[in-house]
């Protein structure tokens, strides 16, 4: 593959809510808080800059994510080039259940995919994107939301092989004016940790009463957001990791006590509350019950997901 016409190309990837309450390991939702990455073929060598947050993450050479991703893109593309460079500004907050990894994943991926021109685009399709960024994820949940905004469902293919395809994915719009309510803590906790107390199996009851649940929440967020309450209780994982952040089992109890859909974003710390246009709790309301130890922002919904330009 020749590199010498690659063009600067800038990735733009969106934070990310998964789970959403009863939609454990596949439902996720675009927020319109984002980092982007800024790539370039360079004749040798690697440099890193950040800013933002993760800029410590500059000095992590080969092992930083987005560099990662995009070798990963390279060798699917049959080479790598003579030397890269890039520049990320991020705004997600990093070990907060906010997606920031698989945004790292989704820009390096789609980066050097701009990077190898049309040649690119054909070899990598966005089905190759999506399975590629959840074989180094882990789980669809995210990636897929990132990749497409709005609101995703995410599944595997029952008939799975190491060849096929990791998951398949269906986006939906939610409804004009749902808006979502960050509530920040000041201290993240590690996904390993937040799965490591989720138990081997649950009661069938939960996981009938989840089911419904789940069925419920996209209707709730497409066409009926006065269901939104009900929509979003959990019976999966959200009561079993309250022991491992009590503060975000505290707020979320408070905030439905209050009449506000809460959840936890994704395996945590952050809790998602739910707003609308002209009806019901405010922003402000949120904010109020939160008090002073949650950083507390109203996010609009992307529709987008990620996108590519040149730089």
């Amino acid at each position: 593959m020749s590199w010498a016409d690659a063009r600067p190309c800038a990735v733009r990837v969106p934070a990310t809510s998964a789970n959403l309450g009863p939609g454990f390991d596949s439902f996720g939702l675009a927020l319109g808080l984002y980092d982007v990455v800024t790539a370039r073929v360079l004749p040798e060598g690697l440099a890193i800059e950040v800013s933002g947050t993760g800029a410590d993450t500059a000095g992590a050479g080969e092992q930083h994510l987005v560099i990662r991703a995009m070798r990963t893109a390279f060798a699917r593309l049959g080479g790598q080039p003579p030397g890269l460079a890039i520049a990320c500004a991020n705004q997600i907050p990093q070990g907060f259940g906010l997606g920031s990894s698989a945004g790292a994943i989704v820009a390096g991926l789609l980066a050097a995919r701009a990077l190898a021109g049309p040649e690119g685009q054909a070899a990598l399709t966005d089905d190759d994107v999506l399975h590629l960024a959840t074989r180094m994820e882990g789980h669809p949940d995210n990636v897929a939301a990132c990749l497409a905004g709005g609101l995703t469902i995410a599944w595997a293919p029952a008939a799975a092989t190491p060849d096929g395809p990791a998951a398949r994915v269906a986006r939906l719009t939610p409804l004009p004016g749902i808006g979502a309510v960050l509530c920040l803590p000041a201290t993240p906790v590690l996904t390993s940790a937040a799965r490591a107390v989720l138990p081997p199996e649950v009661p069938h009851a939960a996981a009938a009463a989840n089911s419904a649940r789940a069925a419920l929440l996209v209707a709730a967020l497409t066409s009926r957001s006065e269901l939104l309450m009900d929509a979003t209780e959990d019976f999966l994982h959200q009561r079993y990791r309250a022991a491992a952040m009590p503060a975000t089992a505290t707020l979320i109890d408070a905030l439905r006590a209050a009449g506000i859909p809460a959840v936890v974003s994704g395996a945590g710390p952050s809790v998602l509350a739910f707003v609308q246009d002209g009806a019901g709790p405010k922003p402000g309301d949120v904010t109020a019950i939160a008090g002073p130890d949650w950083q507390v922002q109203l996010l609009p919904i992307d529709t987008q997901g990620a996108t590519v330009q040149p730089a």
